[in-house]
């Protein structure tokens, strides 16, 4: 039983890093270089954790992993970390003493890594049932090296080699799990991002129209005045209609500056913004929207609202429920767009409307994939909109009532 709960340690100190890193430090850290310091951390701690802490078979018969944190570290970290974590091995076995053991960690080492480098940019180019066998094979490999350089060592004898047999068949296997399981975590993460831009593709695909109607306008009416100006007879008011001309152009630069920037890649580059602004941006890009639907947005925001955030990514959760809104009132009303500070440190967004409403029902549904109240819905709307205020620390309620209407609010850290 002892041996057990020795494996048990043993796995526990590789799926520590895994749940820090793609839980905390992939969505929190945007640069590559200090994700790559981080994890290559995680790892070090796990291999000094997995040495420390070994399967004890006897007196002097020791097993540990130290090869899964070594192998997933540099295969997907790259030359610097696994130069790193393996002299972090060798030194740390170096404070255990200078036997066998420390000869056979050092000559597995000089064996093993220069090849692991040399196709570690194969691996990560390649598809996960590739790099998955890849990682097993250098995990077998490897092993199969400290079996066979402690066969030379003490002997090919069953007594003897019984132990790294079992941490062969050991290490091979759990590698497959965790290599299986970091790929699969990376391939929601990216599923994830996809579904994030596909939605606010769609949604661009549906405004689009709105806007070629309301840039436009300004367009015309600047056309007009600019006839206006070519008359021979023209009053007093040429300076008046210059005016108003470059008001409405600048008024069309604008809607395509929104437009634009809600449109362009997003990066998962979080700063400093101001709410109140950026609810002012997102209330001139669905404006156009509502006219054909007689709806009428009033607004209440206060300045220095300040959050930690992607200003691109709240504008997209942002016009995901205002369309929501907007589209729950099929003869037209009115949404309100506030935004306030709480006393206990949040920025309080809320958007009311007087539409068709929810039931309790409805709203424990809403933002669950493909779940959606309209009838071409797809429900990504909405899903996406509560990950990306999730993402940023942030929470959302939802108060309905059928045939009232619907109150969310969007709390979202404050910063000074």
């Amino acid at each position: 039983m002892s041996i057990i709960k020795d494996f048990l340690l043993q796995l526990t100190f590789m799926l520590i890093p895994i749940f820090i890193y793609y839980t905390f430090i992939t969505e929190r850290v945007e640069n590559d270089k200090n994700r790559k310091v981080i994890m290559t951390i995680l790892w070090g701690i796990s291999i000094i954790a997995c040495m420390s802490f070994p399967v004890v078979f006897g007196q002097n018969a020791r097993l540990e992993l130290r090869i899964i944190p070594l192998l997933l570290g540099t295969l997907y970290g790259g030359f610097l970390p696994g130069i790193f974590l393996s002299v972090l091995i060798i030194l740390y076995r170096l404070y255990f003493g200078v036997d066998l053991g420390f000869y056979n960690t050092v000559a597995a080492l000089l064996l093993t890594l220069p090849v692991m480098l040399l196709f570690q940019k194969k691996f990560a180019s390649s598809k996960k049932d590739i790099r998955v066998k890849i990682a097993v094979t250098f995990s077998f490999y490897y092993c199969l090296i400290g079996l066979t350089m402690f066969g030379i060592l003490r002997g090919f004898s069953l007594e003897y080699l019984i132990v790294p047999i079992i941490h062969l068949i050991f290490a091979v296997v759990v590698t497959w799990c965790f290599t299986m399981l970091i790929e699969a975590i990376r391939e929601i993460h990216q599923l994830r991002l996809e579904m994030q831009n596909t939605e606010k593709l769609r949604v661009i695909g549906e405004l689009t129209s709105v806007f070629a109607h309301e840039i436009r306008n300004p367009m015309q009416v600047t056309r007009g005045f600019l006839q206006l100006l070519d008359e021979p007879d023209l009053p007093d008011k040429k300076k008046e209609y210059i005016q108003i001309s470059l008001e409405e152009l600048d008024r069309a630069d604008e809607i395509i500056n929104d437009f634009l920037f809600f449109g362009k890649p997003s990066m998962n580059n979080n700063e400093r913004i101001d709410v109140g602004y950026q609810l002012k941006r997102v209330v001139n890009i669905i404006q156009s929207y509502t006219l054909n639907r007689n709806v009428e947005i009033k607004t209440d925001l206060i300045d220095n609202c300040w959050i930690y955030a992607n200003p691109q990514k709240l504008n997209q959760s942002v016009i995901n429920i205002l369309k929501n809104a907007i589209e729950s009132m099929p003869t037209g009303g009115i949404v309100w767009i506030t935004c306030t500070s709480t006393y206990d440190g949040y920025i309080k967004i809320t958007i009311k409307d007087q539409g068709i409403g929810m039931t309790k029902k409805q709203i424990d549904m809403l933002g669950s994939p493909y779940y959606s109240l309209k009838e071409n819905g797809t429900g990504l709307g909405m899903m996406v909109s509560f990950q990306i205020i999730h993402s940023f620390k942030g929470k959302i309620q939802v108060n309905s009532k059928k045939g009232i209407g619907t109150e969310i609010f969007i709390l979202l850290p404050q910063i000074t």
